[in-house]
């Protein structure tokens, strides 16, 4: 690539892309991003509620236990003869148990449970994808804001260099002073852009800051040399297949389907019979103080079966079978509603990747272009041929292009992980591959 003046503008961009020591990649920012974001870590905490809440759907299976203790003092006072005054203790315990042995209902809930985790599950990994899709994209937005500013900086001191010429050239005699006037202007316009690409920078960098936790994050650059695969595979149609399968959004709506048609089995066996197995053992010790009371103690134990059969419940049931028919109903189109946003969010995303590929190929084209037209404007401009505003334009649309092709480039890295989040199968590892292409 060649430059307008070579030693400057190499100085700049080094300065402008000189490491800091305590430079971190992508990978180290998601990775301390995990332990300080808040809105991750209330996804993790909500899912391992939603888990033990889930664990909480067994114990309908399982058998119940109970213990029971009393003491009682009774006294009794008399006028007969016979007995004048006496009293008695009595003390018990009571352990009970017993055993669901069918119950359709329970078991319903029990499957209920199962699928309530699956979901907590799915909502997590939904969660750790938007995660990794927002370290990213503040990653690059801090090093596109930097670009941006590094061009600026290099516009300067290339529109510096050409107001000195303009102003040399006024005191000789070779040029007029509408040159100086035309430097100045495009000199100090470009002073404002590099203020407003400074407090970007600084913005940029506080939301990455937020997001991590690190005070003052330095992220990697691209290196110049990185080369952005094409998709993989080429086909929409096999990315959308790839979201039923593993889309979170797609996971949810069907469980919650299949938890909508088990709370319609759980409402049908309100007709039907339940029966457990009941066991008991019972201890009673009485104390008598007088000659009526005498002390005895008593020992009970049971088993047996308990059966129950619903007669009549006011058409409750029949109504709530309704209910949860309409639920189910309900559930479905849900889950069709979610088929087609994830598979147009597929696409859209898809496609966006393709045109940024395109964009990063035109504007690459048109980089050099830039070069080669400013080249040749300063040659026309050294010769007469050109005036000063067209060297000034000239240098305009090269590092304007810069910046664009720079921005594209992180577009492109940024749209496929977006495109991977849309059809489910982003992972903490696809941020690897995104780690091999930036600065050591």
């Amino acid at each position: 690539m060649m430059n307008l003046r070579p030693l400057p503008l190499v100085l700049a961009l080094s300065a402008a892309f000189a490491l800091p020591a305590q430079a971190q990649s992508l990978v180290e920012l998601y990775d301390a991003a995990r332990s300080f974001d808040a809105s991750y870590q209330s996804a993790k905490s909500q899912y391992e509620a939603n888990l033990f809440k889930a664990e909480q759907a067994k114990a309908s299976l399982l058998p119940s236990a109970n213990l029971g203790l009393g003491v009682n003092r009774t006294n009794i006072s008399s006028d007969t003869a016979a007995f004048d005054r006496g009293g008695y203790g009595t003390q018990s315990a009571t352990l009970s148990a017993s055993q669901p042995l069918y119950r359709p209902a329970n078991v319903a809930v029990a499957e209920q449970g199962k699928k309530s985790a699956d979901i907590a599950q799915a909502q997590f990994q939904a969660a750790d994808q938007d995660l990794i899709v927002r370290v990213s994209q503040a990653y690059f937005d801090v090093l596109a804001s930097a670009d941006s500013l590094t061009f600026v900086q290099a516009q300067k001191i290339a529109i510096s260099e050409q107001l000195a010429s303009a102003k040399r050239n006024f005191e000789v005699g070779t040029a007029t002073i509408t040159d100086t006037r035309e430097a100045q202007a495009q000199f100090d316009l470009v002073l404002a852009q590099e203020i407003a690409a400074e407090n970007d920078l600084r913005i940029k960098k506080i939301a990455l800051d937020q997001l991590t936790g690190i005070s003052n994050a330095s992220p990697r650059p691209l290196l110049t040399s990185a080369v952005i695969a094409p998709l993989s595979p080429d086909d929409v149609n096999r990315w959308v297949a790839q979201s039923e399968e593993n889309s979170p959004s797609l996971r949810q709506a069907q469980l919650a389907l299949e938890i909508a048609q088990l709370e319609t089995e759980k409402a049908k066996s309100g007709h039907k019979p339940t029966l457990d197995l009941t066991a008991g053992y019972s201890v009673t010790n009485n104390n008598g103080s007088a000659n009526q009371y005498i002390d005895y103690r008593t020992n009970v134990t049971s088993i047996g079966l308990s059966f129950n059969l619903p007669l009549f419940a006011g058409f409750a049931i029949q109504n709530r079978i309704k209910e949860t028919l309409s639920l189910e109903d309900k559930a479905r189109n849900d889950l069709e509603a979610t088929k087609r946003a994830v598979a147009q969010a597929t696409r859209t995303a898809y496609f966006g990747v393709e045109s940024g590929l395109s964009q990063v190929k035109a504007l690459e084209a048109a980089q050099a272009s830039s070069q080669l037209a400013l080249d040749a404007t300063k040659l026309g401009y050294q010769v007469g041929v050109r005036i000063n505003i067209d060297v000034l334009n000239s240098q305009s649309v090269l590092f304007s292009t810069k910046a664009k092709l720079a921005k594209a480039r992180y577009d492109v890295l940024l749209g496929d992980l977006r495109l991977r989040q849309a059809n489910g199968t982003l992972k903490a590892e696809d941020l690897q591959s995104l780690n091999g292409m930036l600065n050591k």
